[in-house]
């Protein structure tokens, strides 16, 4: 069945239940970013396989409400499907249901499966449309019908981890939680967010590509801790671990009834990460207190054993990246590389380190004009054959046991322009800026995105992307709830965390940018005047100066990119072979 078929067996659908708007969220029953097979349902109606949109149907349009990231790959994906892209002024807001709100007369019926919209979402719509006598059910699920080899749930195998990998055991973490919810005289609480459950549990899987994460729901009742799951993923001793740090074991899709079943007076649920089906569950008369996670910003700050482990998973990450750099450096002549095969041999390389388990996401392999999508990734029909000209950016990570990395790296395989240059060590500078800042305990992101963007902005130019989010500790690369980008989000930038930083600059048609390091919030010094934070880089990779035009750098940024470089070279030096070494060490020649 073709897009533009799926969307017509939609429409009759829709007709057939009275419907006159149908809204499919990118998203599952937990509010996932990535997406286990059964719940691609954007990418399955439309064709639109990026992370993030939304998906609003009528009888006369059809439109996919996206943001800047993915203007262009999906007006690509969405020709001769029967879906429009609709650009996002801001990113994430429902301004689908505002579009809906215009064309809608009264007495409409607008529905959604509330299994894949976040209550936020949800009471976004509701917020929207009921006002004006527009209906809303939140309880309609379209796809199941029309979908006839619909995946089925994943049945990977869970594990837990050792405290000497967590530096914490999974009842003082649940001890913590209490303690938070206590604080505020509620007495129960739903997880549902597969890398809070898998923080709080110490529970790790494979149920989602990319992210080591098991589908699960986690009860906290007074005393009681219930842990929804397909029980066969755990082995007798791990299910044995969990009901001795008191945890029940239940299965999976019984947490609906549990929800519906709760005698408390208040339960705490996270309207971000809850979806609507879970929240209508709640009985009447139980009071829902909207606020986010405990764990979420418990889990943020990292304890020293998992930096510990963090910095020995970057060694690992760099000795990976410079074999790869040389690699491609040593084969492009050859014609014979292309976007995938160079993604497939980083992996490769990756896991080739003890600890690999998996990437960390898709990786960006954006040769020419393909480096400017910024969520880029390769098909069969895309994929470019390297020439040695032009610049390849890569954005990739990995997976470790002992920690999640993230890093951006853009090259020249040739024929360095002006242009190039200029643009190249605009990003440079802004990478500089935000990896050297320094600023009192309390500042929010984006007083860290401002300082990070200044450089950029001084030239007239700016990315359409946030400058960083935070990175978990070997479970999601995109981690809350913090984030470097130009919303006002009340969230402090706090000691321990690790985060992103990622500016960029995207020329469409000719390349794109972007250079990107992760690093740890640690405190400088206390005095009179407050408490001051900076920041420490855990990245281990050399940044290309070829493409550096040194004159548009003040004397800070050169100290700082060569000590970088030189740091880079001293921390992989010895895991390197002799020619591998003398390889990095041109790299990594100060400027």
């Amino acid at each position: 069945m073709a897009h533009a078929e799926r969307l017509q067996a939609l429409r009759e659908q829709m007709s057939a239940r009275g419907i006159d708007a149908y809204i499919i969220p990118s998203s599952d029953p937990h509010i996932s970013e990535y997406l286990p097979e059964r719940y691609k349902c954007i990418a399955w109606t439309s064709g639109f396989t990026g992370s993030a949109g939304t998906l609003a149907i009528t009888q006369d349009f059809a439109g996919l409400w996206t943001d800047s990231r993915y203007f262009v790959q999906a007006a690509d994906q969405l020709a001769g499907t029967g879906f429009e892209l609709v650009k996002l002024s801001v990113q994430a807001a429902a301004e689908y249901a505002f579009w809906l709100a215009d064309r809608l007369p009264a007495g409409s019926t607008v529905a959604f499966d509330g299994n894949l919209a976040s209550l936020a979402v949800a009471q976004a719509v509701e917020g929207a449309l009921l006002p004006l006598d527009i209906q809303v059910n939140g309880h309609v699920d379209l796809l199941d019908v029309i979908w006839k080899d619909r995946p089925s749930l994943p049945r990977s195998k869970a594990y837990l981890l050792d405290e000497s990998t967590t530096g914490e055991t999974a009842n003082s973490k649940l001890v913590r939680v209490r303690e938070q919810l206590r604080l505020k005289r509620i007495s129960a609480h739903l997880i549902s967010s597969l890398d809070d459950l898998a923080w709080i549990l110490n529970l790790r899987g494979s149920d989602v590509k990319c992210n080591p994460v098991v589908l699960g729901f986690l009860l906290l009742e007074d005393e009681k801790n219930t842990l929804f799951i397909d029980e066969t993923k755990l082995s007798v001793n791990d299910q044995r671990s969990l009901q001795q740090a008191g945890v029940s074991i239940q299965p999976y899709w019984e947490a609906f009834q549990a929800v519906a079943a709760i005698q408390t007076e208040r339960i705490l649920l996270d309207p971000k990460r809850t979806c609507f089906a879970m929240y209508d569950a709640v009985p009447e008369g139980v009071e829902i207190i909207e606020d986010i996670n405990p764990s979420t910003r418990l889990k943020a700050i990292k304890n020293d054993v998992e930096i510990a482990h963090t910095r020995t998973a970057m060694v690992k990450d760099g000795i990976a990246m410079t074999r790869f750099f040389k690699w491609v450096e040593e084969q492009v002549s050859h014609g014979k590389l292309t976007e995938i095969s160079i993604a497939d041999q980083l992996q490769t390389l990756r896991a080739a380190n003890e600890g690999f388990v998996d990437i960390s996401f898709d990786t960006i392999a954006g040769y020419l004009e393909h480096g400017a999508l910024p969520h880029y990734k390769a098909s069969e029909d895309s994929n470019a054959p390297l020439q040695p000209n032009g610049l390849l950016l890569i954005d990739s990570g990995g997976q470790y046991k002992d920690g999640t990395t993230d890093i951006t790296r853009v090259i020249s395989l040739g024929g360095i322009t002006d242009a190039e240059r200029s643009d190249y060590t605009i990003v440079l500078k802004g990478t500089i800026e935000g990896s050297m800042a320094i600023f009192p305990k309390g500042t929010r992101g984006y007083q860290i995105d401002a300082i990070t963007r200044r450089p950029i902005w001084e030239t007239l130019r700016n990315y359409g992307h946030g400058t960083g989010h935070g990175v978990g500790f070997f479970l999601n690369v995109h981690e809350g709830p913090h984030t470097f980008n130009p919303s006002n989000i009340d969230i402090p930038v706090e000691e321990g965390m690790i985060t992103s930083i990622e500016p960029g600059l995207y020329r469409e048609g000719e390349y794109g940018i972007r250079i990107e390091n992760l690093v740890l919030s640690k405190a400088l010094e206390s005095n009179p005047f407050g408490d001051f934070i900076h920041f420490e880089t855990l990245t281990i990779c050399y940044i290309a100066t070829d493409l550096v035009d040194k004159t548009l750098l003040d004397q800070k940024h050169v100290d700082w990119l060569n000590r970088y470089n030189a740091w880079v070279y001293e921390q992989l030096a010895g895991h390197l072979t002799d020619v591998e070494q003398a390889w990095l060490q041109k790299k990594t020649k100060a400027i």
